[in-house]
């Protein structure tokens, strides 16, 4: 039987693998939230709402499978929601997307380094590329380890801000920004939702799926579940305190450091250096993604693959953050979107099939 202290840190490793997959550059920067949510006015509301629900059923559906299958890297988990042919249709993409959202997770700490810290955007890729390559060479556990120890920080963070500029917006009224409606991603709220969520589960799914041997079924799936509705906490303060300050808001590249400087500039270069972890823990989940893939058995492979894919990610990383999450990110998420109808379907025909006491390949 496992200890109350070893249940919680292995719960605290599932929640924060799974936060830390998807709280990386576009949304710690605010960038992506802006683009899926904010953008949508009041209506982009709902899309959270969505969102928040997806996250927590699909965490946890995913700790379930993986659990059940003792899986080691997302090929098994594809395979069997999707069959063998199109799960290794959809293993290319997935290593395609774990490579661009590396590359983003690089053009978002050169952004950082730039706008916040006054320095040579290509030392905000390139120190990114060495830390990430670092843990990479600690193997899964200087993954998680990463994660436990930075995740809380920068989703504390994150809601903290959050928090205080809504609360120190004083007598401004919600109304008004809530009725304003930009242009968002996907023209529909319904539809940015989905998207948000389809992208995003890329990552967690690759990251996720390789703890399938070493977490508890049951532990498994609360971290999956807690992890999605934490996520979808800090999505809604974020949104809900973006909405405060449009239009000025849309014109930002990293909005949340925008929302920052409105409580002053030691505050503002604090989040400033949170954002840049929130982007590091999200790089190291795509470059364990990937090595985790190529190289399920772990070892000196696992960490060639996990260096080779940073150094791989270093092109793209030249280009504009703001423009690469609005072009790669809803790409990705039309690509995830056959992803999460498979994990939202398969099973359940499975299990409908099956009957509850023969659904043993799980």
């Amino acid at each position: 039987m496992l200890r109350l202290t070893q249940k919680i840190m292995l719960l605290s490793k599932v929640v924060t693998s799974y936060i830390g997959c998807v709280i990386g550059a576009g949304f710690a920067s605010g960038q992506e939230i802006m683009q899926f949510f904010i953008l949508h006015g009041n209506r982009g509301l709902l899309g959270v709402a969505l969102a928040a629900v997806l996250f927590a059923y699909l965490g946890g559906l995913v700790m379930f499978l993986a659990i059940r299958m003792r899986s080691t890297n997302y090929l098994d988990l594809l395979s069997f929601v999707m069959g063998p042919a199109a799960g290794k249709v959809m293993d290319i993409l997935n290593l395609l997307m774990l490579l661009g959202g590396l590359s983003v997770m690089m053009a978002g700490s050169a952004a950082v380094f730039g706008e916040e810290f006054g320095l040579p955007a290509r030392s905000g890729i390139w120190s990114l590329c060495v830390l990430t390559t670092m843990v990479i060479l600690g193997g899964l556990d200087g993954v998680l380890a990463a994660n436990v120890i930075l995740v809380p920080i920068k989703f504390l963070a994150i809601v903290l801000i959050a928090c205080v500029v809504i609360i120190k917006s004083g007598n401004s009224t919600l109304s008004s920004p809530f009725v304003a409606n930009v242009e968002g991603v996907a023209g529909h709220w319904f539809w940015a939702g989905f998207l948000y969520v389809s992208y995003n589960m890329v990552v967690p799914v690759a990251v996720l799926s390789s703890l399938g041997r070493v977490i508890p079924l049951k532990i498994g799936i609360a971290g999956g579940v807690i992890g999605g509705l934490l996520l979808g906490l800090a999505v809604s303060m974020v949104t809900l305190a973006g909405l405060l300050y449009l239009p000025e808001l849309s014109s930002c590249q990293i909005p949340l450091l925008y929302l920052a400087g409105r409580l002053g500039w030691v505050f503002h270069l604090a989040i400033g250096f949170l954002i840049w972890l929130a982007i590091l823990t999200s790089a190291i989940a795509d470059a364990h993604g990937i090595a985790s893939r190529l190289a399920p058995g772990g070892g000196a492979r696992y960490r060639v693959y996990g260096t080779g894919a940073c150094l791989l990610a270093l092109p793209l990383a030249s280009y504009s953050f703001s423009e690469l999450v609005r072009l790669l990110y809803p790409a990705f998420g039309c690509a995830g979107l056959v992803l999460m109808a498979c994990l939202l379907i398969v099973p359940v025909i499975k299990f409908c099939k099956s009957g509850k006491n023969d659904f043993h390949i799980l």
